[in-house]
């Protein structure tokens, strides 16, 4: 198993506490000097909030390790393509590579509908590694809509 894997399992993980709220299971690690420094999971149901994505909750985590608002010298293993606030959020940070389990067609930033990891206008650009355990990362979240839309369908019924 690759370092890169294995820091994705780490995420898996964080995912799978999301679940646990009923939140879509997106979960997520920061990594400083070859240790996690941070986690985070989607919360947005768990709190009733737009912004607690897994992102930014493992940014704000890792900031107050370090004690500063730039993560230079980080790693972030999330387990979904991350959306246009939280590729944003990492752009502002100053991460310098973001590793992806799956890409979402739907609202990805980094590469899927618009790329704002790597527009060369802005002060600082993210090297991006993506599908690393890609099929399991993509089977937690088809399995969760797909049990999300059977609940939403017996509810009607």
């Amino acid at each position: 198993m690759t370092e890169e894997e294995r820091y994705m399992g780490q995420a898996i993980r964080q995912a799978k506490k999301a679940l646990l709220h009923e939140d879509v299971p997106i979960g997520c690690v920061i990594v400083y000097e070859n240790r996690i420094i941070a986690r985070g999971y989607n919360k947005r149901n768990k709190n009733k909030t737009t912004l607690a994505h897994a992102e930014l909750d493992a940014i704000a985590k890792a900031s107050k390790v370090l004690g500063d608002w730039r993560l230079e010298e980080c790693t972030m293993y999330v387990t979904l393509e991350p959306c246009q606030m939280c590729a944003g959020a990492i752009v502002q940070a100053r991460i310098p590579k973001v590793v992806i389990g799956c890409m979402n067609p739907k609202a990805g930033c980094a590469g899927s509908i618009l790329n704002l990891l790597q527009m060369q206008e802005f002060n600082h650009q993210v090297e991006v590694v993506r599908g690393v355990r890609e099929a399991e990362c993509s089977e937690m979240l088809s399995a969760f809509f797909k049990e999300l839309r059977q609940k939403r369908k017996e509810s009607k019924d």
